[in-house]
């Protein structure tokens, strides 16, 4: 991750923070009353009312004032935004290693290569049939997005506390391996 997104996550600016958590928190809960479509076509309806208006009264302040600046977004409007035949390519190379990998890996735990590892997926799979049955996919991300912007400062906050307590559960849960694993009769070498 990068510096900036860590700073946003560790909420180092709390303005920008707040924002970027909030916008994110309210598209997620607005997809969840309404359609993908709904809520892009309501999205660019308000940006474009917003422009709309901030343009139409820097012409009226500027017919008032009888000064000529221009238009307010030349700036953007002169902006390059296109993208590079490399930053393409390097992107669509990106995107084919990771489809190609895990078509791969599919194809692998599918076709029962490896036994262990299929059923290890299969039991996967039969986990999250229950939680599909409990949460929906929107659900789970904003779960994981209240995680994204809580966890990293509660633990920052409390991280003596909390590191005290995985270490004792460290401690039980080692304890009692190291008892399994001692009560597990030893298989002698037989004899000829």
């Amino acid at each position: 991750m990068g510096a900036a997104a860590i700073d946003l996550l560790y909420w180092r600016n709390v303005k920008q923070s707040g924002a970027v958590f909030s916008s994110v928190l309210l598209l997620l809960f607005s997809l969840t009353q309404f359609s993908v479509v709904s809520v892009g076509a309501y999205l660019a309806l308000a940006a474009l009312s917003a422009t709309i208006s901030f343009r139409i009264y820097k012409s009226v302040l500027q017919a008032v004032q009888k000064t000529d600046e221009g238009h307010p977004f030349k700036a953007y409007l002169e902006m390059e935004i296109a993208m590079s035949q490399d930053q393409i390519s390097k992107y669509a190379d990106k995107i084919l290693l990771y489809s190609n990998t895990c078509m791969k890996e599919l194809r692998r735990l599918f076709l029962v290569q490896d036994l262990v590892d299929s059923l290890k997926f299969a039991v996967l799979m039969w986990l999250l049939t229950y939680v599909g049955a409990l949460f929906n996919g929107l659900t789970l991300l904003i779960l994981a997005v209240v995680s994204m912007f809580t966890l990293p400062v509660v633990y920052e906050k409390h991280q003596a506390q909390i590191d005290q307590y995985v270490g004792l559960i460290r401690t039980q849960v080692n304890s009692v391996v190291g008892k399994k694993q001692q009560r597990l009769p030893e298989k002698s070498p037989s004899s000829t």
